[in-house]
């Protein structure tokens, strides 16, 4: 019988966020480093080496982006805002104590939902597409201590209602944080979708964006741009996991499925010149403004799809290529598209094991060999898990 530890979350009994909750850290361990080793053997993948799986160096309060959403536990029940329910996705539950983020979260929370009711605004209905409220977005410069808060609405006009903006920013700005409060946002979203899909955000006080540093450079992270969820523990990961590159220096690399291109700048510090490819165009603007911001000039970005963005452009071949795709992994035509290089070494940076071990075995029917996987613990409590392989030409 596994053993239960005394400081489990309040609220896990409702929410859907943890999975772990009262199980001891090593079980949690052995758990993922188990499913990875399964999803392997399932795929016939046998790294030369295995490492054991690698813990977070922080269990608690590792989170710097927590995506918030209004509703009800029940039916035209009380206003709440948080994560949706195990099992019930319509039903939201207020998480106004989690363990995962830092006190500041919660406390804005908390503030946030007394705020919006006091008010009598009504929640956005995902159904009859009435409302206001819809989500809360807060993020968290873990070096700098920056807090960047961001009130998700209908628009006035589709709802036919007004947010006193000056007035939520007014009681945010007054919260006693243990963090440095740098703005305060409004994002209009009129999508019918149940995602936050901005048409507008506007600076109601403050700045658009917080800083953050990782491996001695510098950040500038927009409302809605990717960055790393844990910074703590993904700087560990990609200073082990670059450290696998046999010398990086004075190479040219392909750094794919790159974000807001933070590896791409660390293996700038080295490379003779890396290209990175992100279909998400805001996140491609961000790389290159923050590879100025670090005034590294052999970094060049490019938006798009991954296999069409090598089809359509004439570039030199690299020596290195370096992916971290989404949980989906990488497609049919950008995998061969990729092996086509025939470069000696492809580093794997992956956020979904299932994908991975399906890549992998693609890659090795194509003559390579996984020489060497381990995986990453960067969630806590979560069902996630991070993996970095490196495979080598046969």
């Amino acid at each position: 019988m596994t053993e239960k530890i005394s400081n489990i979350c309040p609220q896990d009994e409702f929410c859907g966020g943890c999975i772990y909750q009262g199980v001891p850290y090593e079980e949690q361990l052995k758990a993922k480093e188990g499913e990875v080793r399964a999803l392997l053997a399932k795929n016939k993948v046998e790294p030369e080496v295995f490492d054991h799986i690698e813990g977070c160096p922080s269990q608690y309060a590792y989170r710097n982006k927590m995506e918030y959403t209004f509703g009800d536990l029940v039916k035209d029940g009380e206003m709440t805002l948080g994560m949706h329910m195990k099992g019930k996705f319509m039903s939201i539950i207020t998480v106004d104590q989690c363990q995962l983020v830092h006190p500041d979260f919660n406390k804005i929370l908390r503030a946030t939902l007394d705020f919006v009711i006091e008010k009598g605004y009504p929640k956005y209905n995902k159904k009859s597409h009435a409302g206001l409220m819809r989500n809360l977005i807060i993020r968290r410069g873990v070096s700098t201590e920056e807090i960047l808060v961001n009130i998700v609405t209908a628009s006035d006009e589709a709802s036919g209602l007004k947010f006193d903006s000056e007035a939520y920013a007014e009681m945010i700005r007054n919260l006693d944080l243990e963090n440095n409060l740098v703005g305060v946002l409004r994002t209009n979203c009129d999508t019918l979708a149940d995602a936050v899909i901005p048409d507008s955000t506007e600076i109601i006080w403050g700045r658009d964006y917080y800083m953050e540093e990782l491996l001695g450079l510098k950040f500038k992270v927009s409302a809605f741009s990717f960055f790393q969820t844990n910074v703590e523990a993904v700087t560990r990961l990609y200073q082990e996991a670059l450290a696998l590159i046999p010398g990086i220096e004075g190479k040219r690399v392909f750094d794919l499925y790159c974000g807001t291109g933070t590896i791409s700048q660390i293996m700038a510090l080295k490379a003779d010149k890396v290209l990175g490819v992100e279909i998400v165009e805001e996140a491609v603007e961000a790389a290159r403004e923050n590879a100025a911001l670090n005034g590294l000039t052999n970094c060049e970005f490019f938006a798009g799809d991954v296999y069409k963005v090598l089809e359509g452009e004439d570039f030199d071949k690299p020596d290195v290529i370096v992916v971290d795709p989404p949980r989906a992994g990488i497609q049919p035509k950008a995998l061969d598209k990729i092996i086509s290089y025939g470069v000696d070494e492809i580093l794997y940076v992956s956020c979904g094991p299932k994908t991975l071990a399906q890549n992998l075995a693609y890659f090795e029917y194509y003559g390579y060999k996984v020489k060497y996987l381990k995986p990453f613990d960067n969630f806590p409590f979560t069902k996630h898990i991070e993996c970095v392989c490196l495979l080598s030409k046969v």
